[in-house]
């Protein structure tokens, strides 16, 4: 089971105290994979199609709990995949249809019904619960969100501009900077940042599948610091590998150009030093001297032993 399905899962399980949270749930997933259907003679009936059966459950769960509703649920092959099933919860009820789109607010004042359907500035989102209620439920009819293993990444595709900006303003409510991208004929809102994702798995309530992502971003992070470690620490070791070979090479094209024994005791004695332990670090060096010298005094004699050599092969070259 993917991750996203696994947080499906547990929200689909989960259902709020509150009549009113119930029903921004059941709205939310009625806006984006509900249908209404209207006979020749006014007559209501709803439709919920959706891929995942915990999601149909739920639908299933809310209508019952909620309205005392009985419902229809029917699963059938996908005529597009090889494989995967659709599940349609339906309403058939006139009385029952109407009474659930009359409290979700998707029926408007003169009776008719916007398509698609909407709950743009709705009473049922007033309260914090009730949003919380309803971004759960529009995750579970139009959401998913990445394997954490992988890379972080939660989205709710929205059938339009008006229902995007819709729950991205909601999801602001709670303090998350959720985005919002065109994709083909689709408006996606989503969230990348780690902890944000955090924060809205906290927001609908998905508490096990939080744990789970916080114990995966404390391995990924260990790892990350690790190899920041690691590379910093393996870039020294080159540069100082690089270093040292440079000194070597011009200590001794001094040593047979001009002779050791013609550089100044102190250079001398570096320079022999370090032709003894190439493998040496400046440290090493200093402390490995007749009067010892720290890291600086090192590096300034062998600095010198640099800028001589590079005299002497200009010298060379010019032929002077």
């Amino acid at each position: 089971m993917s991750f996203s399905s696994t947080v499906k899962d547990e929200l689909a399980r989960q259902i709020s105290l509150a009549r009113h949270c119930q029903i921004s749930e059941l709205a939310a997933i009625l806006s984006f994979c509900g249908r209404i259907q209207i006979s020749e003679n006014n007559r209501y009936r709803i439709k919920i199609h959706t891929e995942n059966g915990a999601v149909a459950r739920k639908c299933f769960t809310l209508l019952k709990k909620t309205f005392n509703i009985g419902t229809d649920v029917s699963i059938r092959k996908n005529a597009f995949l090889k494989k995967g099933l659709t599940y349609t919860v339906a309403v058939q009820n006139h009385e029952e249809a109407l009474k659930v789109l009359q409290a979700s607010k998707l029926l408007q004042e003169n009776g008719e019904i916007g398509e698609p359907l909407s709950l743009v500035n709705s009473v049922v989102l007033q309260r914090s619960c009730c949003r919380r209620s309803f971004i759960r439920g529009a995750f579970l009819a139009a959401g998913s969100i990445s394997d954490p293993e992988k890379f972080y990444h939660f989205e709710i595709v929205c059938p339009s501009r008006d229902r995007a900006e819709q729950v991205q303003g909601i999801i602001k409510t709670f303090g998350i900077d959720a985005k919002m991208v065109i994709r083909k004929k689709y408006f996606v809102v989503y969230i990348k940042e780690g902890s944000q994702i955090v924060d809205i798995l906290n927001v609908m309530e998905a508490h096990l599948a939080l744990m789970e992502l916080e114990n995966i971003r404390i391995v990924r992070e260990m790892r990350g610091q690790v190899n920041r470690q690691v590379n910093c620490e393996t870039a020294n070791i080159n540069k100082t590998v690089s270093a040292a070979v440079r000194q070597m090479e011009d200590i001794k094209y001094i040593r047979d150009t001009i002779g050791l024994c013609c550089l100044p005791e102190n250079l001398e004695e570096i320079a022999k030093l370090r032709l003894a332990i190439p493998d040496a670090s400046l440290k090493e060096l200093g402390e490995a001297l007749e009067t010892p010298v720290g890291k600086s005094g090192v590096n300034h004699r062998l600095r010198k032993l640099s800028a001589i050599a590079r005299e002497l092969r200009e010298n060379a070259g010019t032929g002077t």
